[in-house]
């Protein structure tokens, strides 16, 4: 038998799938699994049966059959038969502890490996630090600025070490029992010390040999730091150790202005800090849309924050205890002075010390691990997942591409990674949140695009909160009117989020919004109102009135 994945255009619903399916049956296929959402029928054939017979049985029941792949049998792992290991994951993050989880399932033998703190960027030096001490900057800049009239709110001046000391014993507390205490739970190893491979069947780490039958490649990536000159002679910030200071600092310049510049940035100007934010591209998110970048740019300046766009860095000195970067934008020369200089100009992913040569594992310009769509690398034995490729640099993405790798590994799944509609949220205030395609994404890809843009002054949760700067995007096929993107720069946007990657991934239409029930005086109703602004004026509209 050979297994086919096939391209189906043209389905729409499970009805959709059964005709197909149906089709295949009758002309011999088996094992049939047709998705309409992923636009796919997989199945096997007879040796001895060409594939256009498929083919043409898909398009006689009125689909549009695409693209073929032949996909090659996975070879299959005899779990417990010699080596040291089934299963040795380099790296103990969300990729790795996901993976390994998911690999104890199939019975196999696992290790992690780990040269430093157990549990990975997301819990000891990302997600969990960050959005912690960013609520808290939110709650001391409403108290200086809450915007209703007759509260009178004040706060003083912000006492940074125990706020730190409080995020490290959260982190602390995640770390045990979302991390370690999971090695006990399913039975994996932990080994500590500096993995590197000696071929591809063996990695070296504290001088022992560890032999596996699949490896895991899951060791993340750290901070990126810029060729600007003279930035290796001054004292910097980078993300890990700005969330480490002991005092907030008067001002504070940040060299990048990406979701991680932005965010932390934000979090010191609600702290107290005069923060200036700095990059090279003329708008904030250039991969955004237009009036994502603008909403965010109002929302900043609003708040005070400075924002130095266009710049050309030439040189970053030292004098004392001040830092100065010296920048040129629109032909005129600047020197941007500050107390604490943070650069956060995106991640390197973690392969240098690796050895990856020895096992025949290629990387890509950056140092990126190369990996197909099974999250293989380009030795079939070992796997990546995580921040390490550069995909999606989100814990949740890491997570399912670890479990991914090990139902590949040691499962005998040969199962793709299905990363089209991936939701992400820049946890600014107000925060930004975006799936699918942007407009000039859907029509790079041949979509005829209908847009709609709802100001956040139409949202009525936004007026309550007396909060309005912001929008609702939606973008859809103009001739399906099938919602292809969302984006939101909104109090709650992230929580809105989840919604609109639902409408995204199963294809709901702009119509299925508008006939959706929102709750009143919610943020979500903005989907909603979105929806009717396609070919309605919302401001003329009572309340709850679709």
């Amino acid at each position: 038998m050979k297994k086919y994945r096939v391209n189906v255009q043209g389905m729409t619903c499970t009805g959709c799938e059964e005709h197909v399916a149906v089709a295949l049956e009758n002309m011999g296929a088996k094992e049939i699994e047709v998705d309409f959402r992923r636009g796919e029928a997989v199945f096997e054939l007879l040796n001895d049966v060409e594939i256009e017979k498929a083919k043409n049985a898909i398009a006689e029941a009125k689909y549009q059959p695409g693209e073929v792949e032949e996909l090659q049998p996975q070879e299959t792992v005899q779990l417990g038969d010699g080596g040291d290991y089934d299963y040795i994951i380099i790296g103990s993050g969300g990729a790795a502890f996901s993976s390994a989880i998911e690999a104890v399932k199939y019975g196999a033998k696992v290790a992690i490996i780990e040269r430093g703190t157990v549990g990975g960027t997301c819990v000891n030096i990302g997600c969990v630090p960050s959005k912690t001490l960013l609520r808290a900057g939110e709650i001391n800049h409403l108290a200086k600025n809450n915007p209703f009239v007759g509260l009178h709110t004040s706060a003083g001046d912000v006492d940074l070490a125990p706020l730190i000391k409080q995020k490290n014993e959260l982190v602390a507390d995640l770390r045990s029992s979302k991390y370690v205490d999971l090695v006990d739970d399913y039975g994996f190893e932990l080994i500590k010390g500096e993995a590197k491979f000696v071929n591809e069947k063996t990695v070296e780490v504290n001088g022992m040999q560890l032999s596996a039958k699949r490896f895991l490649i899951a060791t993340g990536a750290s901070s990126a730091v810029p060729n600007i000159p003279g930035l290796d002679e001054v004292d910097y910030l980078t993300s890990t150790t700005l969330l480490e200071l002991k005092k907030v600092p008067k001002r504070l310049t940040v060299i990048g202005s990406g979701y991680i510049g932005m965010e932390l940035g934000q979090l010191f100007h609600h702290l107290g800090s005069e923060v200036t934010l700095m990059q090279r591209s003329s708008r904030l998110l250039k991969i955004y849309d237009p009036e994502i970048s603008e909403a965010i740019t109002q929302a900043l300046t609003e708040q005070g924050v400075n924002l130095v766009t266009g710049a050309s860095f030439k040189r970053v000195e030292q004098d004392g205890d001040i830092n100065k970067v010296h920048v040129e934008v629109n032909g005129k020369k600047r020197i941007i002075e500050a107390d604490q200089l943070l650069v956060a100009t995106g991640r390197t992913p973690n392969t240098a010390t690796l050895n990856l040569q020895a096992a025949g594992v290629e990387v890509g310009s950056r140092g990126e691990i190369v990996i197909n769509d099974y999250s293989k690398t380009t030795n079939s034995r070992i796997y990546a997942a995580g921040d390490v490729t550069l995909g999606p640099q989100f814990v949740y993405v890491a997570a399912y591409q670890g479990g991914i790798a090990a139902g590949n590994a040691v499962g005998g799944l040969n199962k793709k990674l299905n990363l089209e509609v991936v939701p992400g949220v820049t946890f600014t205030a107000p925060a930004i949140a975006t799936v699918g395609l942007t407009e000039q994404q859907a029509k790079e890809k041949g979509y005829e695009v209908k847009t709609s843009v709802l100001p956040l002054d139409a949202v009525p949760r936004a007026l309550v909160n007396r909060e309005t700067t912001g929008v609702f995007k939606l973008v859809a096929d103009a001739n399906t009117m099938k919602v292809l993107g969302v984006h939101i720069v909104s109090e709650n946007a992230g929580d809105v989020i989840y919604a609109a990657t639902l409408a995204v991934k199963f294809g709901l239409t702009v119509e299925d919004l508008r006939e959706t029930l929102a709750p009143y005086l919610t943020m979500a109703e903005g989907l909603k109102l979105a929806a009717l602004t396609f070919d309605k004026d919302v401001s003329k509209l009572s309340c709850c009135a679709g």
